[in-house]
């Protein structure tokens, strides 16, 4: 990790603007699961043949989920609207146990796009599950990873959404209770909820590793670094990601003046940039760089062409595709419905 450069002195709107520079967050975009579940969507079209169905959107973001649509991608809210005999992959967040026997009972070939870091956090809930414990869920409610995540011991699963839900919790046995975690939240919040948790709990059992994913961790640094110095932080990212979301608060709550979420670069107000010197841009774990590129090229014709890296770590993790793909999945879902 790099450490940041000294917070910039406080300046008046006229200086501020005479010394344009853009810090560009290192790492952002595209996270190792968001990849795999991209690519798992394209090789099974490239495979397979259009269409291909995708139950929810594959990750959170407008641009991926309309250039899948152009290749033949078919986003489908439920199960059951997918016809039968087709193949259904199933997004990043993943699924409950219901989902896939709703496939099989539509006689629906599946491919499972889940990241592997949230069948992590399911597995524990399996095993925390079958040793009888109350199970403290971190994590927003009608999120679908909190729902898939839920949906693998709901009888023992309780959804703790932020500090502020910890005073509703009940358990069977205070000496029995573990927390898991949504892998998209913000870790300061995360660990806010777990304080107070542990503050009704004190025997509250912390997972074995680390639910929050690198890759959230990872862009939450950065942008905690360029949140010091930046007068305006700008996340690229789609509303109904997560991971995005937190970064704005992040960057608010490191010390920038002014933050914003925008899916493309004609989103962003030019009102944002009056008396503004240190522009930072950062962008969700599910943004392609080509947005990235946009909002660079939009605010260098503004004069902000002095761009400079914050590299807060380095990131090599990669993701075997779904094993799904190895197989002829359309000669399955063929035969299924012969039976």
């Amino acid at each position: 990790m790099t450490s940041s450069p000294s917070p910039t002195p406080a300046t008046t709107p006229g200086e501020a603007a005479s010394r344009r520079r853009v810090l560009l967050a290192a790492p952002r975009g595209y996270c190792a699961g968001v990849d795999r579940a991209v690519i798992a969507v394209e090789k099974a079209i490239e495979q397979y043949g259009a269409p291909v169905y995708v139950r929810h959107e594959i990750v959170h973001n407008k641009y991926v989920v309309k250039t899948l649509e152009k290749k033949g991608a078919i986003f489908v809210e439920e199960t059951e609207e997918v016809p039968e005999g087709n193949i259904v992959i199933f997004s990043a967040h993943g699924v409950a146990p219901v989902v896939h026997e709703e496939a099989k009972r539509g006689k629906l070939a599946t491919i499972d796009a889940t990241c592997p870091l949230v069948t992590k956090v399911h597995k524990e809930a399996v095993r925390y599950a079958n040793e009888d414990y109350d199970i403290l869920l971190i994590g927003h409610e009608g999120h679908e990873e909190v729902i898939g995540t839920s949906g693998e011991a709901p009888e023992h699963i309780t959804l703790v959404d932020g500090p502020k839900d910890v005073e509703n919790v009940e358990v069977r046995d205070p000496d029995k209770v573990v927390w898991l975690s949504q892998t998209t939240l913000s870790v300061d919040e995360t660990m806010e909820t777990v304080d107070a948790l542990k503050g009704r709990y004190p025997n509250l059992l912390s997972p074995p590793s680390d639910d929050i994913c690198y890759a959230t961790q990872n862009r939450q640094i950065a942008v905690k670094q360029m949140g010091a110095e930046a007068d305006l932080v700008i996340v690229v990212g789609s509303k109904n990601s997560s991971n995005s979301v937190r970064l704005v608060e992040v960057a608010l709550g490191a010390g920038a003046r002014d933050a914003h979420l925008v899916d493309y670069a004609d989103e962003i107000d030019e009102a944002w940039l009056e008396g503004v010197g240190t522009v930072g841009v950062t962008s969700g774990a599910s943004v392609p760089d080509i947005l990235v590129h946009g909002v660079l090229d939009w605010l260098a014709a503004r004069g902000y062409e002095d761009v400079e890296t914050l590299t807060a770590a380095e990131e090599s993790i990669h993701f075997s595709l779904p094993k799904e793909l190895r197989r002829d999945l359309r000669a399955e879902a063929k035969a299924a419905t012969e039976d």
